[in-house]
Parts: C-alpha cells; structure tokens; sequence
C-alpha cells in the first residue's frame, strides 16, 4: 500500500511521537514525570458529570445529532458570550448563525482550513504554534508562512513584517492567545491591530480561544470579537476541554463570522454527524457554572506555576512567570538545544517535557512544562531538575 502524498510529506503528529518515547523509557523502568502534553488532571465538575448521566439515559438523546449542533446549545453558547465577554451573537443555523458546535476545538480549526484554502493559497501560521495550525494547510496543499514570537515582542507577531506579496496571497490568520506553547497574552489593542490588517488585506482572522478562561491571578483574557467589527472578518474558537477538565469528551464551539461558520459546517455536515447531544447538554452546564468553581481552580494552576518556576529558578533556568494557560515556556541551559534538553531530561531524570521545536523551528532553544500534574509530582520534579543541573 502507498499512502497519499499529503500524508507522507507531513512530519509525524508531535504527541504521538513524544508518547512512543516515553513509553520507551517507562518500560526499562524508569518513574517518568510527565510534564509533556496539556491534559489536565483535576475532574471534570461534578455538576456537569451528573448532567451526562442523566442525559445519557434519555432516548431522543441516542439518536443523530443535529449537525450544527442543538439548538440549546448553540443558544447556551451564546449566552456564555454575551456574559463572559460582552459579545452578542445570533445562535440561529447556519447560514445566518454565528456558532456553531464543534467535536473539540482541534476538530474545527482543522475543517476550518478545509473550507477556506486552496491549493497555493497562504495561511499565516504562529511559530511557535499549535502544530495543527500548519499541518492542515499542507494536506489542503497551502503553503504555512510563519510569523515568529519572539520573546523580544512579548511572544506577539509582527503582523507589519508580513511582505506584501504573501499577504495578498494569504486566506487566513491563525492567532491563539492565551497561546500555547508560550504562555503569553494579547491585549485588545493587539486584537484591534489584526483585526485591521484582516480587513485591509481580505483574510479570514481564526482566534483559537482555547485557554480563554486559564487566566491567573485574577486575569481576564479577552475574546477578539470584542474588537468593533471583528465579526467581519474574524472567527473564534473554543473548547471545554481544558477550563472545565474535559479533553476526553471533545466539545466546543466556532462563532463569529457568518460565512466562515457556514462554510466550516459545510465541511463538517459532509465529515461527521456532530457531538453527541448528551455531551452538548451536559457541556451547558459547564458553560453556566459559577466563576468561583473555575477560580477554585485556577488557583490550583498558580500554585503549580509559582512552585514550578521557583524550582527552575533555584536551578539556574530563566523560567518565565505567565499570567495565563497552562504553561512554562522555559528557555534551554546555554550550549543546549531544546532536542538535547528534553532528551537528557527524560532519560537522566525520568522527567518529561515538551521540546520548543516540536511547535516551530522558532521554538527551538526552549522546552514547555505542562502544569497538569498533581503538586506532589510537580515537586519531585523540580527536584530532579534541580539535581540534574546540580
């Protein structure tokens, strides 16, 4: 068998690659830290566990799904939008609508590029970035530009960098902030910024707002669609997955730009049958929980940041203090590579972490710490970093 060609240019899925690894080194029996991949590790609220159960066992909920989602919750959706961030929009279907329901966030960025990009077309990629982001663009047969964040500019991109030619060649703007891998935030005198640019040069702005709701210290992320005019040209995207501790669930929403979200569901309406609607219910009553269960533990998450980041300190590695997501963007010790590190990490210290490069080449120099591990091994890790660069 020969697969496609798309499939053989593309570099292996960074995550799959980095739990063979692991899996390599626990089985010569080594007690590994896993401070890699994002998925945390509090429970899910119980309030939304008891919603699914009973969901569950309601009958008209085993059938098909709607495929834009249900009515409930794209209204829940835009509810949660309104009193989170101020934004109204219209829950109707698509086409008129301006959400609509997503099996996980990753699944719509991906069906996102789908819709928009033609073979040639350009797509504006962060690097240091989500790997989906680019990854999908070269199935489409688009061409990834990279637009470095660069520590120097607060991990934002130099949107004015942008030759002329590529962004008249440009279908679409990936931005994603909080962002993963590095930490950083973006104001909304940034979001007004690109918003502009989006305008001025026809591209479709995709914010993924994945980490909207992991602010610390009592830091409110914004939403880009508060930006005058931003449902123009912009379209957003969020997950339950990590405020609410349901990455095995795979439930979100896109809103936003009205043909953008018409066009995803057409690619969607003609590749799955959309989430479960015992889910989507039962991801409402997540979207209305009180602030004070997120703040419960968002104050988990600072802890695990300041602990972490003392640690690091005390070992001689200049680790950052983010007011957002769940991350530490670490740079490497001096006469390392972000490959060599996190190598030397897993295999001397049974600690795994995530090299910078596995996001862009402009992560190289860095590696990311997942805070999504209970404190106690936390701990235990600083102590092996410490006592591997002792």
């Amino acid at each position: 068998m020969r697969v496609a060609q798309r499939i053989a240019e593309v570099p292996p899925y960074l995550f799959a690659e980095l739990d063979r690894r692991k899996a390599a080194v626990i089985a010569r029996g080594v007690d590994v830290i896993p401070l890699g991949i994002g998925d945390p590790d509090l429970p899910t609220p119980s309030a939304v566990v008891a919603r699914l159960q009973s969901e569950a066992a309601v009958p008209a909920n085993h059938r098909y799904p709607d495929y834009e989602g249900s009515a409930a919750f794209r209204q829940g959706c835009a509810a949660y939008m309104a009193r989170r961030f101020g934004v109204e929009l219209d829950p109707a279907a698509p086409p008129a609508g301006e959400v609509l329901a997503l099996i996980g966030a990753k699944e719509g960025i991906a069906h996102l590029v789908w819709a928009l990009v033609d073979p040639g077309d350009v797509v504006l990629c962060p690097d240091p970035g989500y790997p989906v982001y680019a990854t999908h663009t070269r199935f489409c047969g688009g061409e990834p530009y990279p637009l470095p964040l660069r520590a120097e500019n607060a991990f934002l991109p130099d949107l004015d960098a942008v030759p002329a030619g590529v962004a008249a060649r440009a279908k679409l703007l990936f931005l994603n902030y909080p962002n993963n891998p590095t930490g950083a935030t973006a104001d909304l005198a940034f979001f007004e910024k690109a918003v502009a640019f989006c305008r001025r040069h026809d591209i479709l702005l995709a914010h993924d707002a994945a980490y909207a709701e992991i602010g610390l210290d009592g830091y409110l992320p914004p939403s880009v669609l508060q930006v005058p005019g931003a449902r123009e040209v912009a379209i957003e995207f969020h997950s339950l997955s990590k405020p609410f501790n349901m990455t095995g669930w795979r439930i979100g929403f896109a809103c936003g730009h009205a043909a953008a979200v018409a066009a995803l569901g057409i690619v969607k309406s003609n590749t799955d049958s959309g989430p479960f609607t015992a889910v989507q219910n039962a991801a409402l009553e997540g979207l209305q929980l009180p602030r004070s269960v997120l703040e419960g533990q968002l104050a988990v998450y600072a802890r695990r940041r300041d602990l972490m980041v003392a640690a690091l300190r005390r070992s001689g590695i200049a680790a950052p203090s983010p007011k957002a997501s769940i991350y530490l963007w670490c740079p490497v010790p001096e006469g390392e590579t972000s490959v060599s590190f996190s190598g030397r990490l897993l295999e001397r210290a049974g600690v795994f972490v995530t090299p910078g490069t596995g996001y862009g080449r402009y992560g190289e120099g860095y590696f990311r710490i997942s805070l999504t591990c209970p404190d106690a091994r936390l701990e235990e890790a600083a102590h092996r970093i410490g006592r591997l660069g002792a």
